[in-house]
């Protein structure tokens, strides 16, 4: 689930990612272009109910492409805003902000 909050007046915009439940799960990422696909800079934190959160800030009218990296395994968001093929025969997840 993505949850969008503009902040600074629609300066920015502040995208809140949560993941499916993942009750199993250590860890995750969060793995995109605003982070230049690094594997570790974004870690989430789990939640009491099996989920996983962060908050990012981005530019506003953007789209931006990303996955969880789970476990050391790719997850895309359920429901993201959109899907576009990546280089691996696999799809990424997109935000529009």
């Amino acid at each position: 689930m993505l949850k969008k909050d503009s902040i600074n007046k629609g300066k920015t915009i502040k995208v809140t990612f949560y993941t499916h439940k993942l009750p199993e799960a250590e860890t995750v990422y969060l793995v995109g272009d605003f982070n230049e696909w690094d594997e570790e800079s974004h870690i989430m934190s789990k939640l009491k109910d099996g989920r996983f959160k962060l908050a990012v800030k981005l530019d506003p009218e953007q789209e931006y492409q990303f996955r969880y990296l789970v476990d050391g395994e790719w997850h895309n968001e359920w429901e993201a805003d959109k899907y576009v093929p990546n280089p691996f025969s696999g799809d990424n997840s997109v935000v529009t902000t």
